[in-house]
């Protein structure tokens, strides 16, 4: 089965809490899955916000559930949004430099901002970055993992995300023909044969039941979906350059899979969003 990065849980059902599609404890139980419960910690330029006095993921979503709610139908409603950054395309982050910094070192983060106005304008007050800060432990029969979130002070983002889920669907098709391909050329599970097991569940494999909340918009879901197989078809064809390979076609196959890696974590931020993205008056 394929999954998604924990801060795309969070974006996705931190905004279906301040929605009222889904329950906080529902909410929490499919972002921590198995880890140790959340941690949240925030940093000394975050000053106070929604759930500045707790110290758990529970604490924090039912924090911004009560101001969500008490905000009422004025527009004032907080919105939870996915960046997946990564060194060279540091799209969607907000600044300042530290909040880049931590995001960029953990490849995620969820932006806490105002939703916009009506006509889309940027949402007034103040906003911050939830950076996940992992700690795993244990072995690969009994793995276990560390989770605090850091609670930042940021910026208004500079530069939203360009792609709607329509166009991000597009693009995903040829992203995907170009990773299959990169894969099946590079036949990992010829010369490692405990990547066949990986390579079947990615080629055939849907998204795990709890990814998303319930009611997700079916397109939405699919872009998804795609995209979380492109990004673990990527990560198995990088893993290692294969059997009987030049080193031009390593490099000519690492260029085309950091393109379509890039294509399918906006694609995967663009689904992720779309919830918040169109309550701003996005399509």
């Amino acid at each position: 089965m394929l999954d998604l990065p924990r801060s795309a849980r969070l974006a996705a059902w931190g905004t279906g809490v301040l929605t009222g599609r889904v329950p906080v404890a529902g909410a929490v139980a499919a972002v921590v899955r198995d880890d140790e419960p959340h941690g949240v910690r925030w940093e000394d330029d975050a000053g106070a916000g929604p759930g500045a006095g707790t110290g758990d993921l529970a604490g924090l979503l039912g924090a911004l559930a009560g101001s969500a709610a008490g905000a009422g139908a004025g527009g004032g409603l907080d919105r939870l949004l996915l960046v997946l950054p990564v060194p060279g395309d540091p799209r969607g982050l907000p600044g300042p430099a530290a909040v880049n910094v931590a995001a960029l070192e953990a490849g995620e983060c969820v932006l806490l901002e105002p939703a916009a106005g009506p006509g889309g304008e940027p949402g007034g007050g103040r906003r911050w970055a939830l950076v996940p800060q992992v700690t795993e432990f244990g072995s690969v029969w009994e793995p276990g993992a560390l989770v605090r979130w850091d609670v930042h002070a940021a910026a208004p983002r500079r530069v939203p995300e360009s792609s709607g889920v329509a166009e991000s669907e597009q693009e995903l098709r040829v992203a995907l023909a170009t990773a299959t391909r990169a894969l099946s050329t590079l036949d990992v599970a010829r010369w490692r044969e405990e990547a066949a097991d990986r390579i079947a569940a990615v080629r055939d494999g849907g998204l795990v039941r709890d990814a998303l909340p319930p009611g997700f918009a079916p397109r939405a879901l699919r872009v998804a979906q795609t995209a979380a197989r492109v990004l673990a078809i990527v990560d198995l064809a990088t893993e290692d350059d294969g059997a009987a390979i030049t080193s031009l076609e390593a490099t000519s196959r690492a260029a085309a899979l950091r393109e379509v890696g890039a294509v399918a974590r906006r694609a995967l931020v663009a689904a992720v969003n779309a919830p918040a993205e169109d309550a701003a008056g996005r399509v």
